[in-house]
């Protein structure tokens, strides 16, 4: 593309149209949240390719094991964090929209015409797999389970796999546990298939593939996939779960970490049974770096003299799906009130984003040429009560790890 995009610059809050003191709000309402035990926080906030606000809050690192650090590490600007699934559309879908634009992948192909193997077999209770499109998959219409949990046998049982290699054999093998189509379930498993794809299309593994052909040309050097193996130090990442995947003791399957983790993906099928690498889960960034990935997207496809997708792409992969206004291809939608929680209730109809389990969250408002990332260690955080409930930490129940209050300050700090 000869004509150059728009590049991020620093603007005074003033001339962005934000008020400085409502913004400053913001800030003391998550320090008041660190000073009460939530572990730390990273927000930037970008408009009309201006980044506004760009603070860090709290801690990277406070907990060893179970135990609170007497020189907590702290939060800075520059911190990484484990995305979790903000990975399927800054590593997956980024691919995806590439590979659109230039012909290379068709959203109504099946599966099957990129993965020969994928296909219903006699004693499947539920078909579809023969007939499976790749919009199916991007939907979370697929058929899939939300969770089979690949790297823990007394979950999978006969789908258990620790084997980057063997992964793809137990996804195709997956039982389908609704009729494709019928409903949406947001599944892991749909993203998981999806990184496999780019793969076969590409003929490079994931990370190669979107390291190399987005984030390294943007000048995007802190985000990457396994970061302790390319030159990262453990310091450099905010710390998730205290001891390992153990949820504080309660869980247990083969090769458990029992660390406090720090610059390995926490989620277990990406550590375990993806060698860190899945389209689903796995990649780490900055807010500086996801600003301007999101920029990318307020742009229409492309940044300074990169051209990544067409401006077309962009509007295909965010426009509600018919089966629920509330996800497009992949992205989420501020499709109606049951997205609230996330977008808040100033965001426009045209707002889309997502969010990561460690505690991320992306907001673009198209309406408002408006970009939102806050990025939380929320996971790093004692569970509430392990036994009761293994998947409640304390870092979610405050309001900075449920998004939408953060999400709402910023929207209120824009002049009307």
């Amino acid at each position: 593309m000869s004509i150059p995009y728009p590049t991020l610059e620093h603007a005074s809050p003033k001339k962005a149209g934000f008020s400085q003191e409502k913004l400053k709000k913001i800030d003391s309402m998550i320090n008041e949240e660190v000073q009460k035990g939530f572990p730390g926080a990273a927000l930037i906030v970008v408009k009309d390719g201006q980044i506004v606000k760009n603070t860090a809050y709290g801690y990277k690192k406070k907990y060893d094991g179970l135990s609170l650090m007497e020189n907590p590490e702290k939060m800075t600007k520059d911190t990484m964090f484990d995305l979790a699934s903000n990975t399927k559309m800054y590593a997956a879908n980024f691919a995806i929209q590439h590979l659109v634009s230039r012909g290379k992948l068709d959203l109504n192909a099946k599966v099957q015409d990129y993965i020969p193997d994928f296909k219903d077999q006699p004693g499947d209770v539920i078909k579809g797999k023969d007939t499976l499109r790749i919009t199916d998959i991007l939907h979370h219409t697929a058929g899939f389970p939300a969770d089979p949990q690949y790297h823990n046998p007394s979950v999978s049982k006969d789908l258990f796999s620790q084997d980057r290699s063997k992964t793809l054999g137990m996804i195709i093998k997956t039982p389908l546990t609704y009729t494709p189509g019928t409903k949406n379930i947001y599944s892991d498993v749909d993203y998981m298939l999806l990184g496999f794809i780019v793969e076969k299309i590409t003929g490079e593994k994931l990370d190669a593939y979107v390291e190399n052909r987005f984030y390294k040309p943007l000048g995007l050097y802190d985000t990457m996939f396994n970061p302790l193996r390319k030159g990262k130090d453990p310091s450099d990442m905010a710390a998730t779960e205290l001891v390992g995947n153990t949820r504080d003791g309660v869980i247990d399957f083969p090769n458990v970490r029992k660390y406090t983790l720090q610059g390995e993906v926490h989620d277990e099928k990406a550590f375990y049974s993806m060698d860190g690498v899945s389209g689903h889960a796995g990649l780490f960034s900055t807010t500086n770096d996801l600003a301007v990935l999101l920029q990318v997207m307020l742009n229409g496809g492309g940044y300074g003299s990169h051209y990544l997708f067409s401006s077309s792409t962009i509007q295909e992969f965010t426009k509600a799906s018919e089966l629920n206004a509330t996800y497009g291809l992949g992205w989420r939608r501020n499709g109606d009130k049951s997205m609230e929680w996330m977008f808040g209730p100033y965001a426009s109809s045209e707002a889309y984003g997502h969010t990561g389990w460690t505690g991320t969250v992306t907001i673009i408002d198209p309406k408002y040429n408006l970009g939102i990332v806050l990025l939380t260690n929320k996971k790093h955080s004692p569970l509430v009560d392990p036994k009761k409930d293994p998947n409640t930490f304390a870092g979610d129940l405050f309001n900075t790890g449920k998004y939408g209050s953060v999400v709402t300050a910023v929207y209120e700090a824009m002049e009307k």
